[in-house]
């Protein structure tokens, strides 16, 4: 899935680099059609899969670097020759992202290309890229007579981060990779972030965080796991008269019952207080902050499937 703000903000860091991703795939395989690898000349991000197809595409996408070819098509039988059993084949298109190629990119994305040689663009392409543009049908990535398509990731799901201890620490490492969420992380000070942070995520420093909650999106999701359950308290308290699309709040059940007596008291009505989820993760799968984070994740990640699976999801 082709992510123009994600590939905008990887030329600023590092410069032109080639964009591999999966365009066919015959029998088994490694990973999907989609999936991708960014590679420049001291790095890389994602995966294709396959071990040795990677390295090999990999040291390609390099020497292409050092090249002035823009895009090509490569086909890989995953055989004896690459040291893999999986019996299949997978196509590659290999693309060079620079200032050129962000350029070309429309306003009324999705948008098709030739990347491998003079066919014009064919016709049930021209049709496809009418049909989402016009009516927001789907776009199913493939690659037909040299032209390549694939959806392009606009839709995210607003997921705010309140607190930047273990346990927010570690839900931001697991989901920041994924593309589906655009992910607000907040606390009192910019001394309680790590030094690093991932490139797709807004961090923010606030002094009240909860006067800040008073601001979020109300269709925005929200975990509250502070550092304070005086600050939790203010954030639940916030968030109930702000609104929002779901709201979960780390802690014990007793901690639960003491905070639904006390926003019950400040106004606000059972049915609504009983939207916050308390505990969140998967109890069973213990208190350390990396399990935490797992529970939180699938729950999520599970969330966006079942309504997805019932044409239901709207956010």
């Amino acid at each position: 899935m082709l992510d123009p703000r994600h590939l905008t903000q990887r030329v600023a860091t590092h410069g032109p680099y080639i964009r591999v991703v999966t365009a066919e795939v015959k029998g088994s395989a490694p990973r999907e059609v989609g999936a991708a690898m960014l590679v420049w000349l001291d790095g890389q991000e994602g995966t294709i899969g396959g071990g040795a197809l990677e390295y090999e595409a990999t040291q390609a996408a390099r020497a292409m670097l050092n090249s002035d070819q823009r895009s090509k098509v490569t086909r890989h039988p995953l055989g004896p020759n690459l040291g893999q059993c999986c019996g299949g084949a997978v196509t590659l298109v290999s693309e060079r992202i620079d200032a050129h190629f962000l350029s070309t990119l429309p306003n009324d994305l999705p948008f098709a290309r030739r990347v491998e040689g003079s066919a014009d663009q064919p016709l049930g392409m021209t049709r496809d890229l009418a049909m989402a543009r016009g009516q927001g049908q789907p776009i199913l990535a493939r690659l037909e007579d040299g032209w390549w398509i694939e959806p392009v990731h606009q839709s995210q799901r607003a997921l705010w981060i309140w607190g930047a201890g273990h346990v927010g620490r570690a839900i931001v490492d697991f989901l920041a990779p994924l593309p589906q969420f655009a992910l607000t992380w907040v606390d009192t000070a910019e001394s309680r972030f790590p030094d690093v942070i991932p490139d797709a995520v807004d961090h923010i420093p606030a002094t009240d965080p909860a006067r800040l909650a008073g601001h979020a999106p109300k269709d925005a999701e929200h975990l509250i796991l502070t550092y304070s359950h005086a600050l939790d308290l203010a954030l639940c308290d916030a968030l109930l008269t702000r609104g929002f699309v779901s709201a979960g709040l780390i802690g014990s059940a007793t901690k639960w019952t003491r905070f639904q007596k006390r926003l019950a008291a400040v106004g606000h009505q059972p049915d609504q207080i009983l939207r916050i989820t308390c505990p969140i993760g998967d109890p069973r799968l213990g208190k350390h902050p990396q399990a935490i984070a797992i529970g939180i994740a699938a729950k999520l990640l599970n969330e966006k499937a079942e309504h997805a699976s019932r044409g239901t999801l709207t956010a």
